[in-house]
This record gives C-alpha cells, sequence and structure tokens, in this order.
C-alpha cells in the first residue's frame, strides 16, 4: 500500500520564492500540515519543486493542493537516480481550484514497472497566474522504497 515518502530526511530544494521571503511563503510551508501556510514562487514559467529521499523509491500518487487561480495548468513528474539525468515519467493537468487533487501515476506505470528513483521534480510548467506564480498549500508524494 502506497505511503508519504517525504520523511525528516527527505531535502527539498524550490525553483523560487516570492520577493525572496522565506520566512513568509518558503519551502517547508508545503509539508508543515497548516492549512494557513504555503509555498508561492515569483513569477516566472517553469516553477518546480525537487526532492531528494534518503533511498530509492517507486512513486504512484502526488497530492497537492494549489491556492484557486495559482494553480500549474501542465505539470510533470521528473525522476532519476542519485547521480543521474531527470526524465520525465509523467505528466498531469490539475484543476484551477483550493481542492487537495491526487495524480495517479501507476495509471501510466503499473507498479512492477514504476521506475526506481532518488529523486522527484514536479515541475509546473505553466500556470493559471499571469505572472506564472504558483502557490502550494499541500505537497505530498506517496508510493513505496524500492527495494
Amino acid at each position: 500500500m502506497a505511503s508519504s515518502l517525504i520523511c525528516s530526511e527527505t531535502q527539498s530544494r524550490v525553483s523560487s520564492v516570492l520577493n525572496r521571503d522565506v520566512k513568509q511563503f518558503g519551502k517547508k510551508y508545503m509539508f508543515d500540515c497548516n492549512e494557513e501556510t504555503c509555498w508561492n514562487s515569483d513569477q516566472g514559467d517553469s516553477q518546480w519543486v525537487r526532492l531528494e529521499f534518503p533511498q530509492p523509491v517507486q512513486v504512484s500518487e502526488v497530492k497537492v493542493q494549489f491556492q484557486g487561480g495559482f494553480s500549474g495548468k501542465t505539470c510533470r513528474l521528473e525522476g532519476c537516480p542519485k547521480d543521474g539525468d531527470f526524465a520525465m515519467i509523467s505528466q498531469f493537468y490539475p484543476d484551477d481550484s483550493n481542492s487537495l487533487q491526487i495524480s495517479f501515476i501507476l495509471h501510466f506505470f503499473p507498479i512492477q514497472e514504476a521506475p526506481a528513483v532518488d529523486k522527484v521534480k514536479i515541475v509546473f510548467e505553466n500556470s493559471a497566474d499571469f505572472f506564472g506564480r504558483i502557490i502550494v498549500y499541500s505537497l505530498d508524494v506517496l508510493g513505496e522504497r524500492a527495494s
């Protein structure tokens, strides 16, 4: 059964933070389970979130909650081994809403064929916002630890 792959040892990076104000809009707020806080990117196309896990994983789901009007329209999940180059795993197309949304990666890859990766990158190719800003209140990546 799929469970959250994000733990205290998971390292995260983001493409940008609005006005570089990490105290108010930093990446940590996507993972704090607080509905009042969020990561807010600066403007520009192709904003992204990168996660590095302490061991290889097989991703089956991505859960993301945007602020309506600041959601990704076309998104892709990329993955790679520790020292490899990122390759696309799947594309997904979230709704422009405040609801928690789930993309099932296994729809595209049966579990036996899901690639084992050490890093994932969620790329928001474009945004519902005219300036390209993305606002994420909650992000989770589910799957299994690879053996």
